[in-house]
């Protein structure tokens, strides 16, 4: 199974947030396959937008949100 991960970003009202302002305005840089690859894209977005403080881009682990059980903690 790959471990799909999201990479987009946007305006955020606090960059200690992920409030974003506008989800119409937010940028998708892609699906990857795996983390390496999709920090790889995360870097670049964030690199490029480096100047504008307001700006603020994110890695999302998919495959956890789609099968949390793959990535829960052993019960007690």
């Amino acid at each position: 199974m790959s471990k799909l991960h999201l990479v987009f970003g946007g305006r955020v009202a606090d960059p200690r947030t992920l409030d974003f302002n506008d989800l119409d305005a937010i940028e998708f840089v892609g699906v990857f396959p795996d983390y390496p690859t999709a920090e790889k894209a995360w870097r670049a977005a964030a690199q490029r937008t480096v100047d504008d403080a307001e700006m603020k881009f994110v890695v999302v682990h998919l495959h956890r949100l789609m099968e949390p059980s793959l990535t829960a903690p052993p019960a007690a």
